[in-house]
């Protein structure tokens, strides 16, 4: 949603224009205009300030048929009670309520004894405005803090509304709200066009949330008028709620969201330029949406053409009025090691605990890419100072690292088509559509009352599930969010189409709605190109709190968190801690497992009770926690590298009841996961030896050109065909089967026209995985031209091929005895042709059964021995026909004596 906004509110007088009237043969010159009248800085409206009211369960509408008619500025409360703000009550006293004191005591119950409580209760107060001040004021801002639920107006028009679910509008007296423990405070602003000269009329509407509530409060504790600036001139407030989230290209773009810092800010720009410094530019954002009462516009943009793994700096805002320069770094595909944080439910506590838990987690952390949140940011979407604290406690860490959030239930508290949390944040639109569904997909096909009602549902879970549904894959990890909130209200579209069948999806709309991420889940990882895979979401699929449960996402997610084996499964929700497995993935080894960890974490000041040890969703259906607690707040800093992920959970905050006898600032819980390039995974906990992952051995680490070399390779899959290369320049030197051990051997001949220098031998997996091991090649040497030095000119080689034959018996020192390497020109017979001392083929040739039983298989360039057969045969041919004619000329010799 956008609003259009001058970009500062323009006066409508106070301009003098000089004016020559003649009057009777005179010229006439007026005075000048006097002096533009100031806007007030002090509050028009505090604590202590007096109000009218009425708290004796009557209707102020008295009849009326407008049941708001009592906001009107004109409306008579002359009758009613006055007195100071604030008001309250605590059973029926007037005492503290949580942290507030009232001056002024409400009473309490409809009969003033006892249950019910009176369900509403109404003020009025007013200010007075001189004379061309209204025309000045840009905006105004107010902080209002209520017990239970609370509306406000100006001049007729509602600026306001908290905990208003259950407001009807069809009455005055009713119950509203949600029962939030202590007060809460809020701020809200609105535009000065509300305002005129004279008497100005606040109204507001106080509301219990139930008949046995044992409390109430209000008060107004300020209201101030920010000043228009000169027309044409930007008033100067910079913007709050800096935020930079992911796209789903992070080493090349970037998005940035923010929120005007003025009412009269109707575009916003982001300028970026490299951090160390030169030329910048600058990129517009779109108008994101006015929400929650305050007139202020929430602006997004998404910077393209950005550098890989390359430090920017950049503000935001609009000329006139910029934040201050801020830095961030895009993504690195060629870095593999860095660090992210997971939060829990921050939600209550937003100005005390969260910020302190943020804190220390920045601290924590010094390779920070960002965050992942569970949900339950805040504890009414509704409630702008809720936001604003949240967004206060992540001021550094959310302006200048990635935010990855997942909406929790209390996102749509107040807020049911969630426009607070997509005017806050911009995250990639890749979200489930019919070609990433699937066979789900077939239901919405054809002409069927189902198949119309099931396209209605998936065309607008399509565009309800923009930016709550996504993906982002950053430096070998895919960070994938999910949507857990299965209420009908928010799913339903408009004007769906009927179906009275037992099988429409109307009649399944939760199981549709779980089943619709799955399918798109199940896709998104089928293709996933990252090393790592983590997803969050908010309501467990193992709920650790007592009285909880989630079969559905249960039934429809872990299957496939199972099947593609996903790394992480981040949740929040029950304000407790929890972390474990499914049984399924248990090893004979205690402390290892292999498949997917499950973990819930509660980052806030709001506490349940666990389910008990032995009897609890996670022992009922196939898991296990190997740690659960209570009345504990804690962040986790996730280590990733190329081939581990390792999870550390500090504790932040204890309560007196706390289940841990850890200090705060502990380390609570940390694992290891490993996961190798045969795609072995094993999770260890703390303390338990990690087992070894595939090794390479080289019988020697330098060889020259020619020569053979024998690889050995342990730890490796059983019965799994792996194929090795020589590199730089990729060179087959064949292939091999893993034995029942994980080891395999291969003697190869690097061949004789490898330049010299650092080489690789690679074995590849039949994943496409690589594992690889340094080599280094020497030059051939050279064996000499026609035999050698030892190879022997015009036969008879010394210490080649013995009796070599006529006219050159064995050339170059035997079969390819100086070729390709050979030293001395034929002794050891050459290295192409696998002989030793001299004997020219007559080299081992590889035998299925090597070393550690494995068998090597010939490539084009690869085992020894296979070559020299037939030299040898044509060898041991010479010799029989050398030996023939020397016993002719023998026996020749016998006869002629």
């Amino acid at each position: 949603m956008s609003q259009s906004n001058p970009a500062a509110r323009a006066r409508r007088g106070g301009i003098a224009v000089a004016v020559a009237t003649l009057l009777g043969g005179s010229l006439l010159i007026p005075t000048a205009a006097s002096a533009t009248p100031e806007v007030p800085a002090a509050p028009l409206v505090s604590t202590g300030t007096s109000w009218q009211y009425l708290d004796d369960n009557t209707d102020p509408a008295r009849g009326d048929a407008n049941v708001r008619s009592w906001v009107a500025p004109e409306y008579d409360d002359t009758n009613w009670k006055t007195a100071a703000g604030g008001f309250g009550v605590k059973n029926n006293k007037l005492v503290a309520v949580g942290p507030y004191t009232p001056a002024t005591k409400l009473e309490h119950y409809i009969d003033g004894a006892a249950a019910p409580t009176i369900p509403s209760y109404f003020f009025r107060t007013s200010f007075d405005l001189d004379a061309g001040v209204a025309e000045q004021v840009a905006s105004l801002t107010s902080t209002v803090i209520y017990d239970d639920a609370l509306v406000v107006w100006i001049n007729g028009t509602k600026v306001a509304s908290y905990e208003d679910q259950r407001i009807t509008e069809t009455t005055n007296l009713e119950y509203a709200g949600n029962s939030n423990g202590d007060p809460v405070s809020s701020t809200f602003s609105a535009s000065g066009e509300l305002l005129h000269d004279g008497e100005n009329t606040i109204a507001v509407a106080l509301y219990q949330d139930r008949a046995s509530s044992s409390d109430a409060y209000f008060d107004m504790s300020t209201l101030t008028l920010t000043a228009a600036g000169q027309p044409g001139q930007v008033v100067d407030v910079p913007p709050t709620r800096v935020i930079l989230t992911p796209t789903e290209t992070p080493e090349t773009s970037q998005s940035f969201s923010w929120l005007a810092g003025d009412a009269s800010h109707n575009i916003g720009q982001v300028e970026i330029g490299l951090a160390a410094g030169g030329d910048t530019r600058t990129v517009d954002a779109y108008a994101a949406g006015v929400v929650n009462g305050n007139p202020n516009q929430h602006f997004s943009a998404t910077v393209d053409g950005l550098a890989p793994g390359t430090d920017y700096r950049y503000r935001v805002g609009l000329p006139g009025s910029w934040s201050e320069w801020i830095e961030f770094g895009t993504a690195d595909p060629a870095e593999t090691d860095f660090q992210f944080i997971y939060y829990g439910d921050a939600q209550i506590g937003l100005d005390t605990t969260w910020p302190e838990v943020v804190r220390q987690a920045e601290e924590r952390t010094t390779n920070s890419i960002g965050s992942v949140h569970a949900g339950d940011l805040i504890d009414s979407s509704s409630n702008e100072t809720q936001w604003l604290n949240w967004f206060k406690g992540m001021k550094t860490s959310a302006a200048t690292t990635n935010v990855m959030a997942a909406p929790g239930n209390h996102e749509y508290t107040g807020d049911k088509l969630l426009s607070a949390w997509k005017a806050n944040f911009e995250y990639p639109r890749n979200q489930p559509k019919l070609e990433t569904i699937g066979a789900l997909a077939e239901l919405a096909q054809g002409d069927t009352e189902e198949a119309r009602q099931a396209a209605a549902y998936f065309a607008h879970w399509a565009e309800f599930a923009a930016e709550t549904v996504y993906y982002t894959d950053y430096q070998g990890v895919r960070f994938i969010t999910l949507n857990a909130t299965r209420d009908t209200t928010f799913l339903t579209p408009n004007g769906l189409p009927a179906c009275a069948a037992a099988t429409c999806p109307s009649k399944q709309v939760a199981s549709l709605w779980t089943q619709y991420q799955a399918a798109w889940l199940d896709f998104i990882l089928s293709e996933s190109p990252s090393q790592w895979n983590v997803v969050t979401f908010h309501q467990p699929v193992f709920s650790t709190s007592a009285g909880r449960d989630e079969p559905e996402l249960r039934k429809r997610w872990v299957p496939v968190f199972e099947k593609h084996n996903i790394d992480l499964v981040l949740m929040g929700h029950d304000h407790t801690y929890g972390r474990g497995f499914v049984n399924e993935t248990a090893t004979d080894v205690p402390g290892i497992t292999s498949g997917p960890v499950y973990a819930v974490s509660n980052s806030g000041a709001k506490h349940y009770d666990l389910a008990p040890e032995k009897d609890n969703v996670w022992t009922n259906n196939g898991a296990t926690q190997v740690l659960r607690g209570e009345g504990v707040t804690t962040y986790q800093v996730v280590d990733v590298s190329s081939d581990q992920l390792v999870y550390r959970s500090y504790l932040a905050e204890k309560t007196a009841n706390s289940t841990t006898d850890k200090a705060v600032g502990d380390l609570y819980d940390e694992f290891t996961i490993t996961k190798y390039a045969t795609g072995a995974k094993y999770v260890t906990e703390a303390g338990v030896d990690i087992p070894a992952g595939p090794a390479l051995q080289v019988s020697a680490g330098s060889v020259a050109a020619g020569s053979e070399v024998t690889l050995t390779g342990s730890g490796f899959f059983a019965g799994s065909e792996v194929e090795v290369e020589l590199r730089s320049e990729p060179v087959s030197l064949g292939g091999a089967t893993v034995a029942a051990d994980g080891s395999f051997a291969l003697t190869a001949t690097v061949p004789a026209a490898t330049p010299a220098g650092e080489h690789q031998l690679v074995v590849i997996l039949p994943n496409g995985a690589e594992v690889a091991t340094a080599l280094t090649v020497t030059p051939a040497v050279d064996g000499g031209t026609d035999g050698g030095t030892d190879g022997g000119t015009d036969g008879g080689s010394t210490d080649g091929s013995t009796d070599g034959g006529t006219d050159g018996g064995s050339t170059d020192g035997g079969t390819d005895g100086g070729t390709d390497g050979s030293t001395d020109g034929g002794t050891d017979g050459g290295t192409d042709g696998g002989s030793t001392d001299g004997d020219a083929g007559t080299g081992t040739p590889s035998t299925p059964g090597g070393p550690n039983g494995t068998g090597a298989k010939a490539g084009t360039l690869a085992t020894t021995g296979g070559v020299a057969l037939p030299l040898v045969l044509g060898g041991a041919c010479l010799l029989i026909a050398g030996a023939a004619i020397v016993l002719a000329r023998r026996r020749e010799v016998s006869r002629e004596s």
